[in-house]
């Protein structure tokens, strides 16, 4: 089935060739050039959201798509700032590609996110009375949220009680980002001074499970746990 996208970018000479080399992948892109054209789109399976718009902030733009709109984005955006990646991180981006980026890597990203949204999907189907599945399988990591075990390729993999905390934060959304400050406030209930806490039990747990590979770090946002087979 072919993906329809959204581009909410307001310079042609980006969107005008983004658009006609996203459709050389098999992805069809509709290409709005402001947050209010965004808002009133019909529904797309994925948005690609310019943070620098003419008439609404992209920050504000994503903060309503996920109020009003069950449908996974990604932040294109020229700004550094920790800030701006934080706040459209909260407001509900699922990934962000810092210009100029590569097309190949776009569609990675599109498709992986995709993925993410689908198994999502499905895990939100209700299936009998409970709200979430007991076990989370991950490439070759299985989470036993009943007993709170943990094995990677079919090995039990022992952890603490706050490492398993933060593996399951990830493990929620595969994937996506977790903020520094979110894990934080869930797993120690406070941000304040906790942050060389986070940083050492997340290399504890890089080298329980085996391979530094499965928890990416993206400095000075957040963590995200990437599937390994």
């Amino acid at each position: 089935m072919t993906m329809q996208v959204l581009l909410v970018e307001d310079d042609d000479s980006i969107a005008v060739p983004l658009v006609e080399g996203l459709a050389r992948y098999g992805i069809v892109a509709r290409h709005v050039g402001t947050g209010a054209e965004a808002l009133a789109s019909p529904p797309v399976d994925l948005v690609l959201l310019d943070l620098g718009l003419p008439d609404i902030d992209g920050v504000d733009v994503c903060w309503e798509l996920n109020r009003t709109r069950n449908v996974p984005v990604i932040m294109l955006t020229s700004r550094r700032g920790e800030a701006d990646l934080v706040r459209g991180l909260e407001g509900g981006a699922d990934d962000y590609l810092a210009k100029p980026f590569s097309l190949r890597e776009l569609v990675a990203r599109i498709r992986a996110v995709d993925r993410r949204s689908r198994a999502a999907a499905v895990e939100r189907a209700p299936v009998g009375v409970a709200a979430e599945p007991d076990v989370r399988t991950i490439g070759g990591l299985v989470i036993d949220r009943t007993t709170r075990e943990v094995s990677v390729g079919g090995t039990p993999v022992p952890l603490a009680p706050k490492e398993y905390d933060l593996l399951d934060m990830l493990a929620a959304r595969p994937g996506a980002v977790v903020l520094r400050q979110k894990l934080l406030e869930q797993v120690w209930a406070t941000a304040e001074g906790r942050g060389k806490t986070l940083d050492f039990h997340i290399a504890a747990l890089r080298k329980k499970l085996g391979d530094p590979a499965w928890i990416e770090t993206r400095r000075g946002v957040g963590f995200r746990l990437v599937a390994l087979d």
